[in-house]
């Protein structure tokens, strides 16, 4: 009988236990986007403390600056950590080889993945969105992880699917929490970068994604299939680094280096 769930990993009914079960504790609450357009972080709260304590010899306030690092990560305009989680959100996923589906007024939303852990952090993510999901073994060893038919998910069909082909809407664009999304389900380290993984059969999706990728500083190279994709490769430091500050803090479940870390 196939496993499945509606996001409680502490039921009867357990996700795959190729990976450790997180701790099902209560995550952390989201944190709100700054208050000015124009702000890519939030103030310091110990760089801007007149009555932090200076250090002999550090007159530019090295030691404020060493302070505010180990007090917390900053945050990042349009990152995973800046504002509530929503259903729109799901667009990342179908950015990336999710499907969707349509029957009567509701609709469904659906992706196949190659790891146990990517079913415990989606699961999750669905779940804050007040999604329900269910996940079951493919006959390949992988876990097709979908959405219950809802209401609510029929406006995210109504904009990205033209008949039954996926496209993405003209407004499409990406931010924190949607990439936060298709890495969790198709984001995969390699030698050089991080490649998030394209539907095989998505061509059409393939030039706007990439564009709205450009759009958020992350220009990647279009693997082809042949070459181990079909994907955008980021590469380079920077971008690296922007990637992992757009998605947030690797979740609990995941391996540690299957998770973009932030560069100093």
């Amino acid at each position: 009988m196939p496993l499945r769930g509606s996001g409680d990993t502490s039921g009867a009914e357990l996700l795959p236990a190729l990976f450790p079960v997180p701790d099902p504790a209560t995550p952390a609450p989201a944190r709100r986007a700054p208050a000015g357009p124009d702000d890519q972080t939030r103030p310091d709260p110990i760089a801007t403390d007149s009555t932090a304590p200076a250090v002999p010899g550090d007159p530019a306030g090295r030691a404020r600056r060493v302070a505010a690092e180990e007090a917390g990560k900053q945050l990042v305009f349009f990152g995973a950590e800046t504002a509530e989680p929503t259903l729109a959100d799901l667009a990342g996923l179908l950015a990336g080889p999710a499907e969707v589906v349509r029957m009567g007024g509701t609709a469904r939303v659906s992706v196949v993945v190659d790891a146990a852990w990517r079913v415990h952090v989606l699961v999750a993510e669905l779940a804050q969105r007040g999604v329900a999901a269910s996940w079951e073994p493919t006959e390949d060893e992988r876990h097709a992880v979908r959405t219950a038919y809802a209401r609510t998910l029929k406006p995210l069909a109504a904009a990205w699917l033209r008949g039954e082909a996926k496209r993405p809407p003209t407004n499409f664009h990406l931010n924190g929490r949607r990439l936060r999304l298709w890495l969790a389900a198709a984001g995969t380290p390699e030698p050089s970068g991080f490649l998030l993984r394209l539907g095989p059969a998505d061509e059409e999706c393939r030039d706007p994604v990439g564009r709205a990728l450009v759009a958020v500083g992350l220009a990647g190279d279009l693997v082809t299939a042949e070459a181990g994709g079909p994907g955008y490769l980021i590469t380079g430091r920077r971008r690296l680094r922007r990637l992992a500050e757009l998605v947030g803090d690797r979740p609990a479940a995941a391996p540690e280096n299957a998770w973009p870390t932030r560069l100093p």
